[in-house]
């Protein structure tokens, strides 16, 4: 689990990007102030949808984007143009303007309620609508936008383009933050950024797209049917917003069972207290630092926590859970129970199939069970006591021929070089 920003030191990544955004947010507001309200009857329509999109949220683990509603409201607003046939001159400030206003005034009631309010989300969403308005108004109030695409049946691809930038900037900016939050986990959790970005991209398929074309569409329907067009335009986004929450609220269960599982074979004894979390914490980094990201780093880490339950099946627990000591025909018997029983929990057969090959030569393996084999034996070696962690990664670099991937340990290696070589059991 990611630890939350406030918990520590904030990182430079997230500073900048709230410095940024409180930046534009105060040169948005204070502009607004002195100048006024440009069509307040829009501005007051866009920005009671961006509250309420705000207000009816509820963060789910895992859920990308908790407010899809209010995401749409401030794309919309930033990419309107016309309102029922006539022009409209808010300009790219009062956009920012009324946005941060609407968010800080849904901020209010959540707060009085105890809801905690994400400031990192509020200083993206402030940054990625600033980037939309100020690509979209000045060259939509020029007239330059129509002498590139036309007034006519062409003129959506000028917002469908300043869409896709805002959508890659969007990307950028939730790269930075993950980034950041893994550091948090602890300095052996670092990822590269390529991966991140990479992963964050490939989300814009799943409800990003949904946002984005109701933003667009949104826009487009003030310009033709006024300041009511929004209120029948964002009805199907709320339908994806509670088929989306049902879904990540499905995982989210299907991961806490997992979890539980997991715990079962320390409390029965079959293996050290918190071994299973620990395998599935440094799994995760080593995963991330190997470019894996998304569904597969997912598998992973339920991978990594379920590894040993099929150790249930022992009459007389290991020594030390390590059972490598084991027969190789009582490995893979214990291996192939751990996958029926995941099977079971509805984690899915990727999950499965990696627990299902931990007792297989490494060469045979796929590259999330290679990982969860090397990083399971160096917690065994750190708990048998070798001689500290130092001592336990030359063990497994002298397995390299046989029994380990090579790049899997030297992976191993620079994560615990960065997070400080740490015995199991610590934290």
């Amino acid at each position: 689990m990611r630890a939350p920003y406030g918990s520590g030191p904030l990182a430079p990544a997230v500073l900048a990007v709230r410095g940024a955004a409180l930046l534009l947010a105060l040169a948005a507001l204070a502009h607004t102030l002195v100048h006024g309200l440009a069509e307040p009857g829009l501005a007051l329509v866009f920005g009671l949808l961006v509250a309420a999109g705000e207000l009816v949220r509820r963060g789910v683990a895992g859920e990308r984007e908790p407010a899809p509603l209010a995401a749409a409201g401030a794309l919309a607003y930033a990419l309107l143009g016309d309102s029922a046939g006539r022009p409209t001159t808010h300009g790219a400030l009062q956009v920012i303007a009324v946005v941060v206003a609407a968010q800080a005034l849904a901020a209010v009631p959540r707060r009085a309620c105890g809801r905690r309010t994400d400031a990192d989300r509020a200083a993206r969403r402030t940054l990625t609508v600033g980037f939309a308005a100020v690509c979209f108004q000045p060259l939509y109030a020029s007239g330059q936008a129509e002498r590139w695409f036309g007034d006519g049946p062409y003129f959506p691809l000028f917002p469908l383009t300043v869409l896709a930038l805002t959508a890659l900037c969007d990307a950028a900016l939730a790269a930075l933050l993950a980034r950041s939050a893994a550091r948090a986990e602890g300095p052996g959790a670092l990822p590269p950024y390529g991966p991140l970005l990479v992963d964050e991209v490939r989300a814009l398929a799943g409800i990003g797209t949904a946002i984005g074309a109701t933003g667009v569409v949104t826009a487009l329907g003030v310009a033709v049917a006024g300041p009511w067009a929004p209120a029948v335009l964002c009805g199907p986004l709320l339908l994806t917003q509670v088929s989306a929450r049902r879904y990540t609220a499905v995982r989210t269960t299907c991961g806490q069972t997992m979890a539980s599982l997991a715990r079962a074979t320390e409390i029965a004894g079959y293996t050290p207290p918190g071994h299973a979390r620990r395998v599935a914490a440094l799994a995760t980094a080593v995963g991330r630092e190997l470019g894996l990201t998304g569904p597969r780093l997912t598998v992973l880490e339920h991978a990594a926590l379920m590894h040993d339950i099929g150790q249930l099946s022992l009459l007389d627990p290991v020594a030390g859970g390590a059972t490598a000591r084991l027969p190789a025909a009582e490995q893979r018997r214990i291996a192939l129970l751990g996958g029926a029983v995941v099977r079971r929990t509805g984690a899915g057969p990727a999950v499965a199939a990696v627990v299902e090959q931990q007792a297989d030569p490494y060469r045979e393996q796929l590259l999330a069970a290679r990982i969860v084999r090397t990083v399971n034996a160096y917690d065994d070696l750190c708990g048998e006591s070798v001689g500290g962690p130092l001592r336990a990664l030359e063990q497994l670099r002298l397995g390299t021929g046989h029994d380990h991937q090579p790049q899997v340990v030297e992976a191993l290696g620079r994560v615990l070089a960065r997070g400080g070589l740490t015995p199991a059991g610590a934290g």
